[in-house]
């Protein structure tokens, strides 16, 4: 199983290219870089042409452009688990605000639709992390290439910042296991997601949600079913999977004992994940995908927890509890 560490990787714009990035005057004419080195110019916008001090009034943007060239250099540094970065673009929105942008696009390589949860990660010239920003494609068909657009926000001149973008980490799950946050409810009538969680001294708690999206109430007894699995989507072993704390920590509510619960449409309900991520002997076991079945016969959702286990061997699972009306 590899590792479940976050891998990133780099573009760095030529250094010829690092005045596309670093405007610091009005008046100048702004470019789309391209990753393959070359660039397209834009005239300036009106306020511009008018010499406006204030630069106050935005430009008139223009449209991505991709570069189509061979990208010099480690191919291994320019894309992952399918996905590749194919252009940057800058536009200025004022004389110090200039949005920046990243092209991208996403091939299926597996033998069904799968959606993808792509972190990309901006960063200055020094190697320090400006931002991250998340974007989901979904259901992208087998052999399918998806091309796509992420604002990476925006650089603020005359501040002398040079910019690198990359890829932080790939999620890659079957289409029809895909969580449904928002939009149309999912056939099922639930959506099931999980939040950022807590962690302090070691100590891990994610919380798992269901939400009733259907037209009908929903009734669930118990806990969570769950499988973990690596970041090949393949079952991990040597983890036990326990009902309540299993002494790894004392919190309030996880011990209780289940109870029916039934969600009229709109209403929801939690459980909890808690894990330690002490590492001793052994190999660290990393779980990034997590299997979840609501109850007995539920469809699926796999959800992207990150567990980081350590060498604990132990992960503890609360009963569903329903949430509390403000």
């Amino acid at each position: 199983m590899r590792q479940g560490r976050m891998r990133i990787t780099a573009l760095s714009l030529p250094a010829v290219l690092a005045g596309v990035l670093l405007i610091s005057a009005c008046g100048t004419e702004r470019a789309i870089a391209r990753i393959d080195g070359s660039q397209q110019t834009q005239e300036p916008d009106s306020a511009d042409r008018r010499g406006d001090p204030s630069c106050a009034a935005p430009s008139t943007g223009m449209s991505p452009t991709s570069g189509t060239s061979v990208v010099p250099g480690d191919s291994a540094d320019l894309e992952q688990d399918g996905v590749k970065m194919t252009g940057l673009n800058e536009r200025s929105r004022n004389c110090d605000r200039h949005p920046l942008s990243a092209e991208f696009r996403v091939t299926n390589h597996e033998s069904e639709p799968f959606t993808y949860t792509i972190t990309f990660k901006s960063l200055s010239d020094s190697g320090e992390a400006l931002a991250y920003t998340k974007q989901t494609v979904p259901s992208v068909k087998p052999g399918q290439t998806v091309k796509g657009t992420v604002d990476m926000g925006e650089l603020h001149s005359p501040a002398p910042i040079a910019v690198r973008v990359g890829i932080a980490e790939v999620r890659s799950v079957p289409a029809d296991e895909a969580p449904a946050p928002a939009g149309p409810c999912p056939a099922s009538g639930i959506r099931v997601t999980t939040d950022d969680g807590d962690a302090a001294m070691g100590l891990r708690v994610v919380g798992l949600h269901l939400e009733n999206c259907s037209t009908r109430a929903y009734r669930i007894n118990g806990y969570p079913q769950l499988q973990l699995l690596d970041e090949d989507r393949k079952p991990v072993t040597g983890v036990e999977v326990l009902r309540g704390s299993g002494g790894i920590s004392t919190v309030t509510g996880f011990d209780d004992p289940p109870k029916p619960v039934t969600l009229k449409p709109g209403q929801s309900a939690s459980a909890g994940l808690m894990w330690r991520n002490t590492v001793t002997d052994g190999t660290p076991v990393n779980v990034p995908y997590v299997r979840v079945n609501a109850k007995t016969g539920a469809r699926p959702v796999m959800v992207t927890p990150e567990l980081d286990l350590g060498t604990t061997g132990k992960l503890g699972v609360s009963p569903w509890k329903k949430d509390k009306v403000p």
